[in-house]
């Protein structure tokens, strides 16, 4: 079974960086797409960026530009590298892991393996 836990959240002023860790335990070899996803306040959850084995990466548009999805494969990790943030960007952000290959930032649902969440405030 696989384990992910995210960190690297806190509190931010508008203009600041952060960023996210999400490291990966167990059989992970099958999990071919790797990505975040975040959830504010009253609001669904949206895909924000992912990547998959053949290193492409998708981003919504709302980050396109400012945030960088990255990986480590050594040591089971992926990264979210959030630049120029903006008070809405202020969510709980997760990681998540599918077993398929995703050129586009797929739906939630089709994720099988999810993390706890990390906050992310951006104060203006």
């Amino acid at each position: 079974q696989v384990q992910l836990v995210e960190s690297g959240g806190g509190s931010v002023q508008a203009g600041g960086s952060l960023r996210l860790s999400c490291e990966a335990s167990g059989y992970t070899s099958n999990y071919n797409c790797m990505g975040w996803f975040r959830q504010a306040p009253g609001k669904e959850r949206e895909g924000v960026a992912v990547i998959d084995s053949y290193g492409r990466t998708s981003y919504t548009d709302s980050v396109k530009g400012r945030f960088t999805i990255s990986k480590d494969n050594a040591k089971n990790t992926l990264y979210l590298q959030m630049n120029s943030l903006k008070p809405e960007d202020t969510a709980m952000y997760y990681c998540a892991a599918g077993d398929f290959y995703c050129p586009t930032v797929p739906p939630g649902r089709f994720f099988g393996v999810w993390g706890q969440g990390t906050l992310v405030t951006v104060s203006s």
